[in-house]
């Protein structure tokens, strides 16, 4: 990992979001699927980008690609359940940036991520830096 945060304190989190388990998350062995906690984490991206981006315009929230994503699963979770996503900014480079990530149910953490998303222009599909607004999103959500 490259951030030194304890992704399974809650405390380190800038923003939240929440979730529901639905049936369809389970696998056979009647736990939710990696697959649907990884959307779990999609979500707290997403709701990261509207919370703290929303102002810059719709084309900004496109201009994100993930360069790479690390999960580490720490207990089962299962049906039925309202889980919280967390999601904080640990580093921001000239046009890339780490975001951690935990999913909560309760005070128990049943999932951490490390993904490390890249600013791109999409016309010519080639990084770029961070325009000064959103590095300014970002920093509103940094680790303390």
């Amino acid at each position: 990992m490259i951030t030194e945060l304890d992704l399974t304190d809650r405390q380190v989190y800038a923003t939240w979001t929440q979730d529901i388990v639905r049936y369809r998350d389970l696998d056979p062995n009647g736990h939710v699927n990696n697959g649907a906690i990884n959307q779990y984490f999609e979500d707290g991206r997403v709701h990261l980008r509207e919370e703290r981006m929303a102002d810059l315009g719709g084309n900004i929230l496109t201009g994100f690609a993930i360069k790479k994503f690390t999960a580490t699963y720490h207990a089962a979770l299962s049906y039925p359940a309202t889980i919280d996503i967390g999601t904080v900014v640990s580093r921001i480079g000239n046009s890339s940036f780490v975001l951690g990530q935990g999913v909560f149910d309760g005070q128990l953490c049943i999932a951490t991520a490390e993904v490390i998303s890249v600013f791109f222009d999409s016309a010519t599909g080639k990084s770029m830096p961070l325009p000064d607004a959103v590095r300014q999103a970002l920093e509103s959500a940094l680790v303390e």
